[in-house]
Protein backbone atom coordinates (compact mmCIF):
# COMPACT_ATOMS: atom_id res chain seq x y z
CA UNK A 1 0.00 0.00 0.00
CA UNK A 2 1.50 3.46 -1.05
CA UNK A 3 1.96 6.37 1.84
CA UNK A 4 -1.28 8.14 0.13
CA UNK A 5 -3.49 5.13 0.11
CA UNK A 6 -2.11 4.90 3.89
CA UNK A 7 -3.20 8.37 4.94
CA UNK A 8 -6.34 8.11 3.24
CA UNK A 9 -7.13 4.62 4.67
CA UNK A 10 -6.61 6.23 8.79
CA UNK A 11 -8.54 9.12 7.53
CA UNK A 12 -11.29 7.08 6.77
CA UNK A 13 -11.52 6.00 10.50
CA UNK A 14 -12.39 9.89 11.51
CA UNK A 15 -16.22 10.42 11.82
CA UNK A 16 -16.04 13.25 10.26
CA UNK A 17 -14.18 11.41 6.94
CA UNK A 18 -17.24 8.67 6.91
CA UNK A 19 -19.50 11.31 7.54
CA UNK A 20 -18.72 14.72 6.10
CA UNK A 21 -22.03 16.19 7.67
CA UNK A 22 -20.50 15.54 10.62
CA UNK A 23 -17.53 17.78 10.01
CA UNK A 24 -19.84 20.76 10.73
CA UNK A 25 -22.31 19.20 13.02
CA UNK A 26 -19.57 18.81 16.06
CA UNK A 27 -18.13 21.63 15.56
CA UNK A 28 -21.00 23.44 16.25
CA UNK A 29 -21.95 21.85 19.45
CA UNK A 30 -18.63 22.56 20.35
CA UNK A 31 -18.87 26.24 19.72
CA UNK A 32 -22.15 26.64 21.54
CA UNK A 33 -21.14 25.41 24.56
CA UNK A 34 -17.67 27.10 24.60
CA UNK A 35 -19.44 30.61 23.89
CA UNK A 36 -21.90 29.85 26.93
CA UNK A 37 -18.80 29.17 29.26
CA UNK A 38 -17.20 32.46 27.65
CA UNK A 39 -20.46 34.68 27.77
CA UNK A 40 -21.10 33.90 31.51
CA UNK A 41 -17.60 34.76 32.37
CA UNK A 42 -18.57 38.26 31.25
CA UNK A 43 -22.35 38.63 30.91
CA UNK A 44 -22.37 39.23 35.13
CA UNK A 45 -19.93 42.31 35.63
CA UNK A 46 -22.08 44.60 34.13
CA UNK A 47 -25.49 43.33 35.90
CA UNK A 48 -23.68 43.57 39.25
CA UNK A 49 -25.33 46.34 40.78
CA UNK A 50 -29.12 45.46 40.05
CA UNK A 51 -28.10 42.25 41.22
CA UNK A 52 -26.91 43.03 44.64
CA UNK A 53 -29.67 45.56 44.84
CA UNK A 54 -32.28 42.97 44.15
CA UNK A 55 -30.57 40.34 46.61
CA UNK A 56 -30.50 42.99 49.21
CA UNK A 57 -26.36 43.07 49.65
CA UNK A 58 -23.91 45.26 48.79
CA UNK A 59 -22.55 45.47 44.92
CA UNK A 60 -18.98 44.13 46.53
CA UNK A 61 -20.56 41.54 47.92
CA UNK A 62 -21.27 40.03 44.42
CA UNK A 63 -18.03 39.52 43.64
CA UNK A 64 -17.59 36.27 45.54
CA UNK A 65 -20.61 35.25 42.80
CA UNK A 66 -17.96 35.84 40.14
CA UNK A 67 -15.16 34.07 42.10
CA UNK A 68 -16.76 31.59 43.13
CA UNK A 69 -17.46 30.76 39.52
CA UNK A 70 -13.56 30.97 38.86
CA UNK A 71 -12.80 29.30 41.13
CA UNK A 72 -15.05 25.63 40.45
CA UNK A 73 -13.61 26.27 36.79
CA UNK A 74 -9.70 25.93 37.84
CA UNK A 75 -10.52 23.36 40.96
CA UNK A 76 -12.29 21.04 38.38
CA UNK A 77 -10.19 21.31 35.21
CA UNK A 78 -7.82 18.70 36.09
CA UNK A 79 -10.28 15.71 36.52
CA UNK A 80 -11.95 16.30 33.46
CA UNK A 81 -9.76 14.51 31.49
CA UNK A 82 -9.40 11.45 33.60
CA UNK A 83 -12.93 11.31 33.11
CA UNK A 84 -13.59 11.52 29.68
CA UNK A 85 -11.10 8.56 29.93
CA UNK A 86 -13.19 6.70 32.14
CA UNK A 87 -16.58 7.42 31.03
CA UNK A 88 -16.22 8.62 27.48
CA UNK A 89 -16.19 11.69 25.90
CA UNK A 90 -19.73 12.06 25.09
CA UNK A 91 -20.98 10.79 28.47
CA UNK A 92 -19.07 13.87 30.05
CA UNK A 93 -19.97 16.73 27.50
CA UNK A 94 -23.37 16.07 28.01
CA UNK A 95 -22.99 15.47 31.47
CA UNK A 96 -21.42 18.78 31.56
CA UNK A 97 -23.65 20.83 29.79
CA UNK A 98 -26.62 19.23 32.13
CA UNK A 99 -24.60 21.05 34.96
CA UNK A 100 -23.99 24.18 33.20
CA UNK A 101 -27.38 24.26 31.86
CA UNK A 102 -29.27 23.32 35.10
CA UNK A 103 -26.70 25.56 37.36
CA UNK A 104 -27.91 28.97 34.78
CA UNK A 105 -31.63 28.04 35.47
CA UNK A 106 -30.96 28.08 39.37
CA UNK A 107 -28.92 30.98 38.74
CA UNK A 108 -31.99 32.84 37.83
CA UNK A 109 -34.08 31.59 40.29
CA UNK A 110 -31.35 32.59 43.58
CA UNK A 111 -33.53 34.55 46.01
CA UNK A 112 -30.29 35.50 48.07
CA UNK A 113 -26.87 35.36 47.90
CA UNK A 114 -25.51 32.31 49.10
CA UNK A 115 -28.35 30.60 46.73
CA UNK A 116 -26.51 32.05 43.70
CA UNK A 117 -22.89 31.57 44.93
CA UNK A 118 -24.19 28.09 45.42
CA UNK A 119 -25.35 27.51 41.42
CA UNK A 120 -22.92 29.37 40.10
CA UNK A 121 -20.23 26.45 41.86
CA UNK A 122 -22.29 24.42 39.89
CA UNK A 123 -22.19 26.18 36.95
CA UNK A 124 -18.44 26.58 37.27
CA UNK A 125 -18.36 22.53 37.39
CA UNK A 126 -20.18 22.26 34.18
CA UNK A 127 -17.78 25.00 32.67
CA UNK A 128 -14.65 23.12 33.97
CA UNK A 129 -15.73 19.63 32.20
CA UNK A 130 -16.80 21.23 28.57
CA UNK A 131 -14.08 22.99 27.25
CA UNK A 132 -11.13 20.23 27.60
CA UNK A 133 -13.21 17.25 26.85
CA UNK A 134 -14.96 19.24 23.27
CA UNK A 135 -11.28 19.96 22.75
CA UNK A 136 -10.39 16.25 23.10
CA UNK A 137 -13.68 15.32 20.98
CA UNK A 138 -12.36 17.72 18.11
CA UNK A 139 -9.33 15.97 18.65
CA UNK A 140 -10.90 12.76 17.80
CA UNK A 141 -13.04 13.34 15.11
CA UNK A 142 -10.97 15.15 13.20
CA UNK A 143 -7.28 14.10 11.29
CA UNK A 144 -4.47 16.23 11.52
CA UNK A 145 -5.40 17.79 7.56
CA UNK A 146 -8.95 18.96 9.04
CA UNK A 147 -8.10 20.34 12.96
CA UNK A 148 -7.19 23.62 12.50
CA UNK A 149 -10.66 23.99 9.91
CA UNK A 150 -12.57 22.12 13.23
CA UNK A 151 -10.73 24.88 15.70
CA UNK A 152 -11.21 27.76 14.08
CA UNK A 153 -14.79 27.20 14.13
CA UNK A 154 -14.77 26.54 17.63
CA UNK A 155 -12.36 29.75 18.24
CA UNK A 156 -14.75 32.52 16.69
CA UNK A 157 -17.71 32.03 19.43
CA UNK A 158 -14.78 31.73 22.08
CA UNK A 159 -14.05 35.60 21.51
CA UNK A 160 -17.22 36.55 20.26
CA UNK A 161 -18.75 35.56 23.76
CA UNK A 162 -16.56 37.72 26.29
CA UNK A 163 -16.79 40.57 23.32
CA UNK A 164 -20.62 40.55 23.75
CA UNK A 165 -21.17 39.43 27.45
CA UNK A 166 -20.80 43.20 28.63
CA UNK A 167 -23.03 44.71 26.50
CA UNK A 168 -25.70 41.35 26.08
CA UNK A 169 -25.79 41.95 30.31
CA UNK A 170 -26.17 45.86 29.88
CA UNK A 171 -28.80 45.44 27.52
CA UNK A 172 -30.84 42.42 29.18
CA UNK A 173 -30.49 44.43 32.96
CA UNK A 174 -31.23 47.54 31.32
CA UNK A 175 -34.72 46.10 29.10
CA UNK A 176 -35.64 42.99 31.68
CA UNK A 177 -34.35 41.65 34.31
CA UNK A 178 -30.81 40.40 35.47
CA UNK A 179 -32.37 36.47 35.79
CA UNK A 180 -32.45 36.81 31.99
CA UNK A 181 -28.25 36.75 32.06
CA UNK A 182 -28.83 32.88 33.00
CA UNK A 183 -32.12 32.21 31.58
CA UNK A 184 -30.75 32.61 28.14
CA UNK A 185 -28.42 29.81 28.45
CA UNK A 186 -31.27 27.18 28.74
CA UNK A 187 -32.23 27.14 24.89
CA UNK A 188 -28.41 26.79 23.97
CA UNK A 189 -27.62 24.30 26.31
CA UNK A 190 -30.72 21.88 25.76
CA UNK A 191 -30.19 22.10 21.97
CA UNK A 192 -26.52 21.28 22.49
CA UNK A 193 -27.56 18.32 24.92
CA UNK A 194 -29.61 16.91 22.53
CA UNK A 195 -27.16 17.71 19.31
CA UNK A 196 -24.29 16.09 21.25
CA UNK A 197 -25.96 12.72 22.19
CA UNK A 198 -27.80 12.30 18.76
CA UNK A 199 -23.96 12.60 16.92
CA UNK A 200 -21.20 12.33 18.80
CA UNK A 201 -19.13 9.29 19.65
CA UNK A 202 -18.35 8.24 23.32
CA UNK A 203 -14.64 7.83 23.01
CA UNK A 204 -13.04 6.14 25.97
CA UNK A 205 -9.70 4.81 26.82
CA UNK A 206 -9.20 1.13 27.36
CA UNK A 207 -7.11 1.65 30.38
CA UNK A 208 -7.81 4.96 31.75
CA UNK A 209 -4.82 5.96 34.02
CA UNK A 210 -5.37 6.41 37.75
CA UNK A 211 -6.46 9.71 38.97
CA UNK A 212 -5.18 11.42 42.31
CA UNK A 213 -8.05 11.79 44.06
CA UNK A 214 -6.22 12.95 47.18
CA UNK A 215 -4.34 15.63 45.30
CA UNK A 216 -7.09 16.37 44.28
CA UNK A 217 -9.09 17.09 46.85
CA UNK A 218 -5.93 18.81 48.66
CA UNK A 219 -5.66 21.18 46.21
CA UNK A 220 -9.37 22.29 46.23
CA UNK A 221 -9.26 22.53 49.56
CA UNK A 222 -6.52 24.72 49.84
CA UNK A 223 -6.84 26.87 47.37
CA UNK A 224 -10.74 27.35 48.47
CA UNK A 225 -9.44 28.34 51.92
CA UNK A 226 -6.84 30.94 50.40
CA UNK A 227 -9.81 32.34 47.77
CA UNK A 228 -12.66 32.65 50.86
CA UNK A 229 -9.97 34.92 52.64
CA UNK A 230 -9.12 37.02 50.01
CA UNK A 231 -13.11 37.52 49.21
CA UNK A 232 -13.76 38.66 52.74
CA UNK A 233 -10.49 40.65 53.91
CA UNK A 234 -11.22 43.35 55.21
CA UNK A 235 -14.75 43.37 54.75
CA UNK A 236 -15.32 42.82 59.13
CA UNK A 237 -17.83 39.77 57.86
CA UNK A 238 -15.32 37.67 60.01
CA UNK A 239 -13.22 38.43 63.08
CA UNK A 240 -9.75 38.63 61.96
CA UNK A 241 -8.61 35.07 63.78
CA UNK A 242 -11.25 33.22 62.20
CA UNK A 243 -9.85 34.84 58.64
CA UNK A 244 -6.44 33.93 59.64
CA UNK A 245 -6.97 30.34 60.81
CA UNK A 246 -8.55 29.99 57.41
CA UNK A 247 -6.10 31.30 55.52
CA UNK A 248 -3.11 29.41 57.48
CA UNK A 249 -5.15 26.20 57.05
CA UNK A 250 -5.02 27.07 53.43
CA UNK A 251 -1.28 27.51 52.91
CA UNK A 252 -0.69 24.31 55.11
CA UNK A 253 -3.12 22.34 53.24
CA UNK A 254 -1.51 23.79 49.93
CA UNK A 255 1.50 22.66 51.39
CA UNK A 256 0.83 19.30 52.16
CA UNK A 257 -0.41 18.92 48.35
CA UNK A 258 3.18 19.75 47.83
CA UNK A 259 5.05 17.21 49.07
CA UNK A 260 2.32 14.57 48.54
CA UNK A 261 3.04 15.77 44.89
CA UNK A 262 7.23 14.84 45.15
CA UNK A 263 6.30 11.57 45.66
CA UNK A 264 3.16 10.62 43.48
CA UNK A 265 4.03 9.61 40.04
CA UNK A 266 1.30 11.20 38.33
CA UNK A 267 -0.03 14.16 40.49
CA UNK A 268 -3.23 15.95 39.46
CA UNK A 269 -1.26 18.97 39.35
CA UNK A 270 2.63 17.95 38.22
CA UNK A 271 4.78 20.96 40.29
CA UNK A 272 7.84 19.73 38.37
CA UNK A 273 7.08 21.55 35.48
CA UNK A 274 7.75 24.63 37.36
CA UNK A 275 11.24 23.68 36.89
CA UNK A 276 11.14 24.87 33.57
CA UNK A 277 11.82 28.66 33.25
CA UNK A 278 9.69 29.97 30.42
CA UNK A 279 6.86 27.65 32.03
CA UNK A 280 7.23 28.96 35.69
CA UNK A 281 7.82 32.59 34.47
CA UNK A 282 5.13 32.36 32.33
CA UNK A 283 2.90 30.62 35.01
CA UNK A 284 3.63 32.87 38.48
CA UNK A 285 4.83 35.85 36.96
CA UNK A 286 2.01 36.06 34.36
CA UNK A 287 -0.54 35.61 36.89
CA UNK A 288 0.58 38.23 39.25
CA UNK A 289 -0.08 40.55 36.06
CA UNK A 290 -3.19 38.88 34.76
CA UNK A 291 -4.87 39.27 38.26
CA UNK A 292 -4.47 43.40 37.66
CA UNK A 293 -6.12 42.68 34.32
CA UNK A 294 -9.00 41.01 35.89
CA UNK A 295 -9.36 42.98 38.51
CA UNK A 296 -10.39 46.14 35.84
CA UNK A 297 -13.49 44.33 34.13
CA UNK A 298 -14.87 44.01 37.44
CA UNK A 299 -14.41 47.48 38.61
CA UNK A 300 -15.07 49.21 35.36
CA UNK A 301 -18.84 48.94 35.57
CA UNK A 302 -18.84 49.66 39.45
CA UNK A 303 -17.37 53.25 38.42
CA UNK A 304 -19.56 53.47 35.09
CA UNK A 305 -22.76 52.67 36.99
CA UNK A 306 -22.27 53.58 40.38
CA UNK A 307 -19.48 56.57 40.48
CA UNK A 308 -21.27 57.73 36.89
CA UNK A 309 -24.51 57.45 37.17
CA UNK A 310 -24.37 55.59 33.83
CA UNK A 311 -27.14 52.63 32.79
CA UNK A 312 -26.27 49.47 32.75
CA UNK A 313 -26.39 49.26 28.78
CA UNK A 314 -24.04 52.78 28.87
CA UNK A 315 -21.76 50.72 30.36
CA UNK A 316 -21.58 47.53 28.80
CA UNK A 317 -21.17 49.40 25.84
CA UNK A 318 -18.19 50.91 27.01
CA UNK A 319 -16.14 47.77 28.38
CA UNK A 320 -17.80 46.00 25.42
CA UNK A 321 -14.27 47.89 23.81
CA UNK A 322 -12.30 45.92 25.54
CA UNK A 323 -12.88 42.89 23.98
CA UNK A 324 -12.99 44.66 20.25
CA UNK A 325 -9.43 45.40 20.95
CA UNK A 326 -8.58 42.15 22.05
CA UNK A 327 -10.13 41.02 18.81
CA UNK A 328 -8.06 43.33 17.30
CA UNK A 329 -4.82 42.04 18.59
CA UNK A 330 -5.16 38.23 17.29
CA UNK A 331 -4.10 38.84 13.50
CA UNK A 332 -0.99 41.57 14.26
CA UNK A 333 0.03 39.45 17.16
CA UNK A 334 2.12 36.46 15.41
CA UNK A 335 4.29 39.60 13.56
CA UNK A 336 4.63 41.94 16.29
CA UNK A 337 6.39 38.89 18.47
CA UNK A 338 8.33 37.60 15.62
CA UNK A 339 9.72 41.21 15.22
CA UNK A 340 10.10 41.92 18.86
CA UNK A 341 10.52 38.69 20.64
CA UNK A 342 8.80 37.92 24.41
CA UNK A 343 11.42 39.87 26.61
CA UNK A 344 11.18 42.58 25.00
CA UNK A 345 7.16 42.65 24.49
CA UNK A 346 6.58 41.19 28.06
CA UNK A 347 8.57 43.91 30.03
CA UNK A 348 8.00 47.03 27.33
CA UNK A 349 4.10 46.03 27.11
CA UNK A 350 3.58 45.00 30.75
CA UNK A 351 4.73 48.25 31.99
CA UNK A 352 2.87 50.45 29.51
CA UNK A 353 -0.48 48.27 30.30
CA UNK A 354 0.22 48.79 33.84
CA UNK A 355 0.43 52.58 33.72
CA UNK A 356 -2.67 52.38 31.45
CA UNK A 357 -4.35 50.84 33.77
CA UNK A 358 -3.28 53.56 35.86
CA UNK A 359 -4.78 55.96 33.62
CA UNK A 360 -8.41 55.07 34.64
CA UNK A 361 -8.10 56.90 37.56
CA UNK A 362 -8.34 59.72 35.54
CA UNK A 363 -12.03 59.25 33.94
CA UNK A 364 -14.57 61.87 35.16
CA UNK A 365 -18.57 61.57 34.65
CA UNK A 366 -17.61 64.35 31.79
CA UNK A 367 -14.78 62.51 30.30
CA UNK A 368 -15.60 62.17 26.74
CA UNK A 369 -17.39 58.92 25.02
CA UNK A 370 -14.78 58.89 22.50
CA UNK A 371 -12.26 59.28 24.62
CA UNK A 372 -13.17 56.37 27.04
CA UNK A 373 -13.74 54.40 24.01
CA UNK A 374 -10.35 55.00 22.89
CA UNK A 375 -8.51 54.27 25.73
CA UNK A 376 -10.51 50.64 26.59
CA UNK A 377 -9.69 49.90 22.98
CA UNK A 378 -5.74 50.74 23.61
CA UNK A 379 -6.09 48.70 26.76
CA UNK A 380 -7.65 45.99 25.37
CA UNK A 381 -5.24 45.58 22.82
CA UNK A 382 -2.45 45.81 25.11
CA UNK A 383 -3.76 43.46 27.35
CA UNK A 384 -4.36 41.10 24.99
CA UNK A 385 -0.51 41.00 23.37
CA UNK A 386 0.22 40.29 27.10
CA UNK A 387 -1.69 37.71 27.37
CA UNK A 388 -0.87 36.28 23.68
CA UNK A 389 2.82 35.82 24.99
CA UNK A 390 2.74 34.83 28.11
CA UNK A 391 0.59 32.00 26.67
CA UNK A 392 2.73 31.24 24.08
CA UNK A 393 5.39 31.54 26.48
CA UNK A 394 4.25 28.61 29.01
CA UNK A 395 4.12 26.24 26.33
CA UNK A 396 7.19 27.09 24.18
CA UNK A 397 9.39 24.49 26.59
CA UNK A 398 7.14 21.52 26.55
CA UNK A 399 7.83 18.44 25.67
CA UNK A 400 5.05 15.68 24.00
CA UNK A 401 5.61 14.35 27.26
CA UNK A 402 4.97 17.24 29.27
CA UNK A 403 2.37 19.28 26.87
CA UNK A 404 -0.83 17.77 28.13
CA UNK A 405 0.41 18.46 31.78
CA UNK A 406 1.38 21.65 31.33
CA UNK A 407 -1.82 22.49 29.52
CA UNK A 408 -4.12 21.36 32.33
CA UNK A 409 -1.67 23.54 34.88
CA UNK A 410 -1.79 26.38 32.39
CA UNK A 411 -5.51 26.69 32.37
CA UNK A 412 -5.64 26.34 36.52
CA UNK A 413 -2.91 28.70 36.63
CA UNK A 414 -5.20 31.32 34.56
CA UNK A 415 -8.63 30.82 36.07
CA UNK A 416 -6.99 30.97 39.75
CA UNK A 417 -5.46 34.07 38.65
CA UNK A 418 -8.40 35.55 37.09
CA UNK A 419 -10.74 34.60 40.18
CA UNK A 420 -7.88 36.38 42.50
CA UNK A 421 -7.75 39.44 40.58
CA UNK A 422 -11.45 40.12 41.03
CA UNK A 423 -11.45 39.33 45.29
CA UNK A 424 -8.15 41.38 45.23
CA UNK A 425 -10.03 44.52 43.65
CA UNK A 426 -13.01 44.19 45.82
CA UNK A 427 -11.00 44.01 48.92
CA UNK A 428 -9.29 47.02 47.92
CA UNK A 429 -12.30 49.15 47.02
CA UNK A 430 -13.95 47.79 49.85
CA UNK A 431 -11.27 49.03 52.07
CA UNK A 432 -11.92 52.55 51.29
CA UNK A 433 -15.92 52.30 50.98
CA UNK A 434 -16.29 49.77 53.52
CA UNK A 435 -18.44 46.38 53.61
CA UNK A 436 -21.24 47.53 52.09
CA UNK A 437 -19.79 49.44 49.35
CA UNK A 438 -23.09 51.33 48.64
CA UNK A 439 -21.55 54.54 48.64
CA UNK A 440 -18.52 55.12 46.19
CA UNK A 441 -16.89 57.59 45.02
CA UNK A 442 -14.83 58.69 42.09
CA UNK A 443 -11.40 59.15 44.89
CA UNK A 444 -12.00 55.42 45.52
CA UNK A 445 -11.71 54.33 42.67
CA UNK A 446 -8.67 55.91 41.72
CA UNK A 447 -6.69 54.29 44.03
CA UNK A 448 -7.63 51.25 43.24
CA UNK A 449 -6.99 51.70 39.89
CA UNK A 450 -3.10 52.94 40.69
CA UNK A 451 -2.38 49.74 43.15
CA UNK A 452 -4.17 47.70 40.40
CA UNK A 453 -1.99 48.71 37.91
CA UNK A 454 1.23 48.15 39.92
CA UNK A 455 0.56 44.23 39.90
CA UNK A 456 1.27 44.24 35.81
CA UNK A 457 4.41 46.46 36.29
CA UNK A 458 5.41 43.98 38.93
CA UNK A 459 4.86 41.14 36.20
CA UNK A 460 6.81 42.72 33.68
CA UNK A 461 9.81 43.43 36.19
CA UNK A 462 9.79 39.90 36.61
CA UNK A 463 10.34 39.05 33.20
CA UNK A 464 13.77 40.73 33.13
CA UNK A 465 14.79 37.14 34.09
CA UNK A 466 14.03 35.70 30.43
CA UNK A 467 17.01 35.51 28.20
CA UNK A 468 16.65 36.80 24.58
CA UNK A 469 16.99 33.31 23.77
CA UNK A 470 13.85 32.07 25.45
CA UNK A 471 10.86 31.09 23.67
CA UNK A 472 13.15 32.05 20.69
CA UNK A 473 12.03 28.78 18.72
CA UNK A 474 8.25 29.92 19.32
CA UNK A 475 8.34 33.28 18.67
CA UNK A 476 10.63 33.14 16.07
CA UNK A 477 12.30 36.27 17.17
CA UNK A 478 15.85 34.32 17.72
CA UNK A 479 15.30 32.39 14.15
CA UNK A 480 15.51 35.39 12.24
CA UNK A 481 18.75 36.28 13.84
CA UNK A 482 19.61 33.20 13.09
CA UNK A 483 19.02 33.72 9.43
CA UNK A 484 21.45 36.60 9.55
CA UNK A 485 24.12 34.87 11.44
CA UNK A 486 24.09 32.23 9.12
CA UNK A 487 24.12 35.01 5.67
CA UNK A 488 27.41 36.02 7.76
CA UNK A 489 28.85 32.62 7.99
CA UNK A 490 27.98 32.21 4.62
CA UNK A 491 30.17 35.22 3.42
CA UNK A 492 32.83 34.10 5.68
CA UNK A 493 33.25 30.51 3.93
CA UNK A 494 33.44 32.24 0.82
CA UNK A 495 35.65 35.20 1.78
CA UNK A 496 39.70 34.10 1.68
CA UNK A 497 40.75 33.40 5.07
CA UNK A 498 43.14 36.05 7.09
CA UNK A 499 46.16 35.50 9.55
CA UNK A 500 43.45 37.32 12.70
CA UNK A 501 40.47 34.80 11.37
CA UNK A 502 39.04 31.76 13.92
CA UNK A 503 39.59 28.59 12.98
CA UNK A 504 37.46 26.88 10.82
CA UNK A 505 36.04 24.60 13.43
CA UNK A 506 35.10 27.10 15.15
CA UNK A 507 33.06 29.49 12.12
CA UNK A 508 31.97 25.80 11.00
CA UNK A 509 30.11 25.26 15.21
CA UNK A 510 27.32 27.80 14.51
CA UNK A 511 25.62 25.17 11.82
CA UNK A 512 23.92 22.71 14.38
CA UNK A 513 22.40 25.31 16.04
CA UNK A 514 20.99 27.39 13.01
CA UNK A 515 19.72 24.05 12.34
CA UNK A 516 17.81 23.51 14.92
CA UNK A 517 16.24 27.31 14.93
CA UNK A 518 15.17 27.16 11.62
CA UNK A 519 13.18 23.78 12.21
CA UNK A 520 11.61 24.58 14.97
CA UNK A 521 9.65 27.73 13.48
Amino acid sequence: MTETALGASVEATYATVANPRLGLLIPLVVACAFFMENLDSSIIATSIPQIAHSLGVGPLQLNVAITSYLLSLAVFIPISGWMADRFGTRTVFCAAIVLFTLGSALCGFSQNLWQLVLTRILQGVGGAMTTPVGRLMLLKSFPKSRLVTAMSYVTVPALVGPALGPLLGGLITTYASWRWIFYINIPIGMLGILLAARYFENYRSATPRRFDFLGFTLCGIGLAAVELCLDYAGRDVLPFWVEATILALGIAVLGLYALHARRHPDPAIDLRLFGIKTFRLAVLAGGLGRMGFASTPFLLPLLFQIAFGRTPLESGSLTFVIAIGSMCLKTAAPRIVRYCGFRTILVGNGIVVGLTTMSLAFLRPDTPYLAILGLLLVFGFLRSLQFTCMNALSYADLTGATLSKGTSIGSVGQQLSQSFGVAIGAMLLSAFVGSSGTVMTIGDFEVVFVLVGLLPIVSALCFLRLGSEDGAATSGHQARTGRRSAAQASDARKSPPSSSSPPATNSGGYAPDLAKANEKP
